[in-house]
């Protein structure tokens, strides 16, 4: 026998007709696994509306975030290095160790390239080892779940290479440590994203997003003027150019990698823009240290 379709529960339609979609906040909490709800989250943080589909539909925590993850376990295994194992076995400020360290960026030994990079391992205390990594994870993390572990790793190593290159240029009798170049690259990207797309991402966080890193900044570039001016860690003045660097490359490289989710990089004119002007300032700073640098 038919059931009498008046005694059916009613299941939601539109005024035309049409079932209705599960809201998203059912389906948050009734389908979704709590990888599949971090991803969602993360989309709403990091992309524009019109990129988060095409992101959800691909997003998978594995593998995870393994480039951010490892460098951000190499500064910290150095810094326990030379906090620990090296003469001054103290934790709040090193001092002997790492201006000794073969990874330090020192102006007279710019020769040994390696410097320009490795510097980024060497930190001078706690205070600077928890903020580059805190702020590093915080940013590292949600960027390499979007965009691929190689792009956030190019931009992160640009920033550092930039750093020390500006470094070397308009401070050049000041030694280097720290990984402020990679991070401020990150943070420079991610401030571009959230202006660009500001109309297209959550308006009220997208101010809490820019305000918050303009506070950062604010805060860290007040930070490494004191340690240049105003301290002298064994004779060793510790430049403050590096987050200059770093930021105009996450203005520059970072912005076009960050930007445009699902797009071919290659066909972008800006892409090859940067990567050109990147280059220039790379050819020129070699050429300076080589010829034009008044460090010894």
């Amino acid at each position: 026998m038919d059931q009498d379709p008046e005694t059916l529960e009613p299941f939601p339609v539109d005024r035309d007709g049409r079932k209705l979609r599960q809201s998203d906040e059912d389906e948050d909490h009734g389908k979704l696994g709590c990888c599949d709800k971090f991803q969602r989250t993360v989309s709403r943080w990091m992309l524009p509306e019109k990129s988060r589909n095409t992101y959800l539909s691909r997003a998978n925590c594995c593998p995870p975030p393994i480039f951010i993850i490892l460098i951000s376990i190499a500064e910290l295994a150095v810094f326990i290095y030379y906090a620990v194992w090296k003469p001054q076995k103290q934790w709040i400020t090193l001092d002997q160790g790492i201006w000794t360290s073969p990874l330090t960026y020192k102006p007279e030994l710019r020769e040994e390239a390696w410097r320009f990079i490795s510097y980024m391992f060497v930190h001078a205390g706690v205070e600077h080892i928890v903020g580059n990594l805190f702020m590093q994870l915080l940013l590292g993390i949600p960027l390499e779940l979007v965009h691929k572990g190689f792009e956030v790793g190019m931009v992160y190593l640009a920033g550092v290479l930039a750093g020390s290159l500006a470094s070397s240029i308009f401070d050049p009798l000041s030694a280097l440590v720290g990984a402020s170049g990679g991070v401020y690259a990150l943070l420079g990207g991610y401030f571009m994203n959230a202006v660009v797309n500001f109309r297209e991402m959550i308006p009220l966080l997208g101010v809490l997003r820019i305000l918050a890193i303009l506070v950062i900044v604010g805060t860290d570039f007040g930070f490494a003027f004191y340690r240049r001016f105003y301290t002298d860690e064994q004779g060793m003045r510790v430049s403050f150019v590096a987050h200059f660097g770093g930021i105009a490359a996450g203005m520059t490289i970072g912005y076009v990698f960050f930007s445009d989710y699902n797009e071919k990089l290659l066909k972008d004119p800006r892409f090859w823009i940067c990567i050109v002007g990147f280059v220039v300032f790379l050819l020129f700073a070699v050429l300076f240290n080589i010829f034009l640098s008044p460090a010894p």
